[in-house]
């Protein structure tokens, strides 16, 4: 019933919170962590009007370390996601976003306007925020504008656009349909507001980050087979992404379970 309470709101609204979703004792970690990242990789606010001009982001945590292995597969928001999206549903990108003091508010976009899809449209994308600080609207809280993914335009960018703030306590999660126009929003206080962006997509769309080149395969061969999955390391609906009538999985992690093609089903 709480899977389908949010699934309603999804459907309803274009977006949904999950509060208490982890710990404040993960959500320091993860901080935590992102913090050495940035350390060790020398990571600077980007220069774009899109990515910000005093926002951090680092891509591709998964192959970054072993605690980022969990938000993937939260067992809730994943459940939302495979019914948003269908079973075979993959990660399309997981980064983190730290917006920092002066931050200006983000162009209202959709994730999914790069498509070339008449909308609206079944949901290919859909993405969520976890909250490792208190998002509030003077932070920089997530801009969205509800109901907007039924609308059959996507918004025209850099327009302004009246949105709301969604506000949310530390350790929460933050679920969007891909076509709800958002944005991150200012940041007036002088603490940076930091989030990671964990998007997934249906299994036929291709994933903004390449899982299968960007993350080590003997890192891979580590996951979980539901992460594995996830990456993009089996087949979807036994037929897109096979090699040579094989999962990536049996071919490139030497996994021992054989693949059953769509075919053979019959």
């Amino acid at each position: 019933m709480l899977i389908r309470d949010h699934l309603n709101r999804v459907e309803t609204d274009g977006y949904t919170i999950i509060e208490n979703a982890f710990s404040a004792e993960l959500a320091d970690d993860l901080l935590a962590d992102l913090t050495r990242l940035e350390r060790e990789r020398n990571i600077v606010p980007a220069t774009n009007g899109f990515e910000g001009f005093q926002t951090w982001r680092i891509y591709n945590l998964l192959a970054m370390g072993r605690i980022y292995e969990q938000i993937p597969v939260h067992p809730v928001v994943l459940a939302v996601m495979r019914n948003v999206l269908g079973d075979g549903c993959l990660i399309s990108s997981l980064s983190s976003i730290a917006i920092g003091p002066g931050e200006i508010a983000q162009p209202i976009h959709a994730d999914d306007q790069l498509l070339p899809l008449p909308k609206p449209h079944l949901a290919t994308i859909a993405n969520s925020m976890w909250a490792l600080t208190d998002f509030t609207e003077e932070n920089g809280a997530t801009r969205i504008i509800p109901g907007s993914h039924r609308a059959d335009h996507s918004p025209p960018y850099g327009v302004e656009q009246q949105s709301i703030a969604a506000e949310m306590p530390k350790g929460s999660v933050l679920i969007w349909h891909g076509s709800l126009w958002h944005g991150g929003g200012a940041n007036a206080t002088n603490q940076r507001r930091w989030g990671i962006a964990m998007n997934y997509c249906a299994g036929w769309v291709r994933q903004q980050e390449n899982q299968q080149l960007g993350i080590p395969l003997d890192l891979v061969r580590e996951f979980s087979p539901d992460l594995q999955q996830l990456c993009g390391f089996q087949l979807y609906r036994g037929l897109i992404g096979h090699i040579e009538k094989r999962s990536p999985a049996e071919v490139l992690l030497n996994t021992q379970s054989p693949t059953e093609m769509l075919w053979a089903r019959s």
